[in-house]
């Protein structure tokens, strides 16, 4: 039996959106692929499609180089470009697509300080649609703009399956509530309870069970009813991210409740357990 009982939480559902298909045209997506030293990481293409309101693949008809004024802020060595595009397939979204857009982005200059030449490169799009503004979309962050590739749409599939899974969607972790460790009645058994703070109040926790002789054992419970049995979250899911690029590098003193010294350093531990099970939260394009 685990030291804690059952608690019961408050959970709110949130309402889920369906996953566009593909225009009939293209082809089904090519086995996933690893991806490439110097490209995207799984946790680029997670906050991209997190923040996207429509994943677009189009191919560039026309670009326009904007003068400096007409560019506040643009960043050293950069060029801002007014694209315009042929829409190829709105691959998910909240909302629908002509099939023609445009849209600013900012891309880097070439070895010689010249702006690069995009008409006819096809790229994926992580934008959101500009209101009162038929037929233009507005990139996510100026990275957003990402070469499009068939094994980079494969990497791209399973993570908006999840995003629009509707309420089977893991939410949004924004800290930690409160964290709480008990010792039991064998010497070298414990338990510890973690519970999240999620951007939509649904109830999320992490259990780390000890028992004597045997290695310690740690799961997510994604709902009201806290699961002994719960296990981790597999490498480069929803779920995985939700957790690894969300939570504190360290638990935070003041959501310790544990009185007992020893149960405090217990609670501190098993949360530095949990972080380096789930391992680092690499990025190369986005920002956390």
């Amino acid at each position: 039996m685990p030291i804690f009982n059952t608690l019961k939480l408050s959970i709110m559902a949130t309402a889920g959106l369906a996953l566009v298909p593909v225009a009939s045209h293209a082809q089904a997506p090519a086995p996933i692929a690893a991806a490439a030293p110097d490209g995207p990481t799984y946790a680029d293409l997670a906050t991209f499609s997190d923040a996207a309101e429509l994943v677009i693949r189009a191919q560039i008809r026309r670009q326009t180089t904007l003068k400096p004024d007409r560019a506040p802020g643009l960043a050293p060595g950069f060029a801002r470009l007014y694209i315009e595009a042929n829409t190829l397939a709105l691959i998910a979204g909240r909302s629908t697509v002509g099939g023609t857009l445009a849209y600013l982005v900012d891309v880097p200059l070439d070895a010689k300080g010249k702006v690069p030449k995009l008409k006819k490169r096809e790229f994926l799009l992580f934008a959101r649609s500009v209101p009162g503004r038929t037929g233009e979309v507005q990139l996510v962050s100026p990275g957003a703009q990402l070469a499009y590739t068939p094994e980079l749409e494969a990497r791209l599939r399973p993570i908006l399956t999840e995003l629009y899974a509707g309420a089977s969607t893991p939410p949004r972790i924004t800290g930690i509530s409160d964290a709480l460790a008990v010792q039991g009645t064998l010497t070298g058994e414990s338990e510890t309870q973690i519970f999240l703070a999620t951007e939509n109040r649904s109830p999320v926790s992490i259990t780390v069970l000890r028992r004597p002789g045997q290695r310690p054992q740690w799961g997510v419970s994604w709902g009201e009813i806290i699961d002994s049995a719960a296990r981790p979250p597999a490498p480069e899911t929803l779920r995985w991210y939700r957790l690894a690029c969300a939570l504190p590098a360290q638990l935070p003193s003041n959501a310790n409740l544990a009185r007992e010294p020893e149960e405090r350093r217990l609670a501190t531990a098993d949360y530095a357990f949990v972080r380096e099970a789930l391992g680092p939260c690499v990025r190369r394009i986005t920002k956390g």
